[in-house]
């Protein structure tokens, strides 16, 4: 991290020099600051019922503490540090930490966002620097002690009501486990350019793979009674271009009843790309990048609950990569409608899933249930029922905390054996 100090500190320097130029006359840049933070314990355990698989577990407690600047001739900047810490409860042992927490290291300390940003309303908005950025196929995934940031240029306009349009340009970013930026992504090794990203892709890449250049994405969004549209174009660099839309209609027929229909579609291709040209196999195929998704989902908001049955299919295509596997470089996969924290088609390969689902919010909306139940046959994993259960728990009598437990069980994957495999993860957070 020392030899990428200099760069950093030149890069929150260029990004503040404009606003605090302006402050000299406009004291509202200092005066209309505002600090945030979330305070975070994350407890995860893997318990794998498998002799070959050795359980795993991790601890970690830090958070996010943010400053933004007031807002001077549509300019403000902000700066984000972030921290997690193990507090001595990793193991030297590797295989028995779930290093997705926060990696094998004893705490990370990193500075997440460092940005100029220049808004109009919600007609424009233009951000420039380390950021958070959520679209459906690069994203946060904001389910680990620390978000996915990006080093990049994130523009947003709204040039008439319902419609939202999006570029970006992305050159570096910064992983979950990471404590820098780096010119990667989740199919380079552990340690690729002194990255100690975890969670990766093993796909075959080696150290002599050229450095990642980084997306480029638009996107457009558009919401009118009931209707949503979604359309993105992904160009991730030589990995792969990437087409995804989706439509989504809603009808309220009761006071307490709306029912809704939507459907996804995803191609992806890419020739000569990296993971061709440098012979990456997953699930023992090799090839260039061929995929295509396809998803229907069903369901109703009654009262205070929600209802829904989806189905995603990923056709197999065998002389490509992973047989036609999705190339999704930063690990997004919830765009998916059948998919949830341990199961997707992301990570299984071709094949079909559905998912049936009920969530409901009781306690004046303090407590919120989710159950999930889904059906995945794979060509290369073989079959699995998955079990999904999220409880979250907001107290209106103290404000900002959150906690939260999730639990994954699935059945029957090759991988392990035919057992159970079972993830927890217990969130406690608090916003500030």
């Amino acid at each position: 991290m020392r030899r990428n100090l200099i760069p950093a500190i030149l890069w929150v320097a260029t990004l503040t020099s404009l606003p605090l130029a302006s402050a000299q006359a406009n004291p509202q840049f200092i005066r209309d600051a505002t600090v945030t933070g979330l305070l975070r314990s994350y407890y995860f355990s893997k318990l794998y019922g498998a002799q070959n698989k050795p359980d795993q577990e991790a601890y970690s407690f830090g958070g996010i503490l943010n400053l933004r600047s007031g807002t001077v001739d549509g300019f403000r900047a902000a700066v984000s540090f972030f921290t997690a810490n193990a507090l001595g409860t990793h193991g030297t042992d590797p295989k028995t930490v779930d290093t997705t927490l926060m990696g094998i290291a004893p705490s990370i300390n990193s500075l997440g966002e460092a940005y100029l940003e220049y808004a109009r309303s919600d007609f424009f908005q233009l951000r420039m620097g380390n950021q958070i950025i959520n679209t459906p196929w690069l994203g946060a995934r904001d389910s680990r002690m620390l978000p996915q940031t990006f080093q990049g240029i994130y523009l947003r306009s709204s040039p008439v009501t319902g419609l939202t349009l999006t570029a970006l340009r992305i050159f570096r970013w910064k992983s979950r486990t990471s404590d820098d930026y780096h010119r990667d992504n989740l199919y380079y090794p552990t340690n690729y350019d002194d990255d100690s990203l975890y969670g990766i892709k093993k796909v075959g890449l080696g150290k002599d793979t050229p450095a990642s250049n980084g997306t480029l994405a638009f996107g457009l969004q558009f919401h009118h009674s009931g209707v949503s549209l979604e359309t993105w174009y992904y160009d991730f660099y030589q990995f792969a271009h990437m087409f995804y839309g989706q439509a989504e209609y809603s009808h309220r027929v009761a006071q307490n009843f709306t029912p809704y229909i939507a459907g996804q579609y995803m191609r992806e291709w890419q020739n000569n790309g990296i993971l061709e040209n440098y012979r990456a196999s997953l699930f023992g195929l090799k090839g260039s990048v061929n995929a295509t998704l396809m998803g229907v989902k069903l369901g109703a908001h009654i009262a205070s609950a929600n209802i829904l049955l989806t189905y995603d299919e990923l056709k197999p295509h065998l002389h490509s990569f992973g047989g036609g596997a999705i190339v999704s470089p930063y690990g997004n996969y919830n765009a998916m409608y059948a998919a949830f924290m341990t199961d997707n088609l992301l990570a299984f390969g071709p094949g079909h899933a559905w998912r049936v689902g009920l969530s409901y919010a009781a306690w004046a909306k303090q407590l919120l249930v989710q159950a999930d139940f889904s059906r995945f046959d794979t060509n290369f994993v073989g079959k699995t029922n998955g079990v999904y259960l999220d409880l979250i728990y907001r107290p209106t009598s103290l404000q900002g905390l959150s906690i939260r437990d999730r639990v994954a069980i699935d059945n029957g994957l090759r991988a392990y054996a035919g057992h159970s495999f079972i993830y927890n993860r217990l969130m406690f957070q608090y916003a500030f």
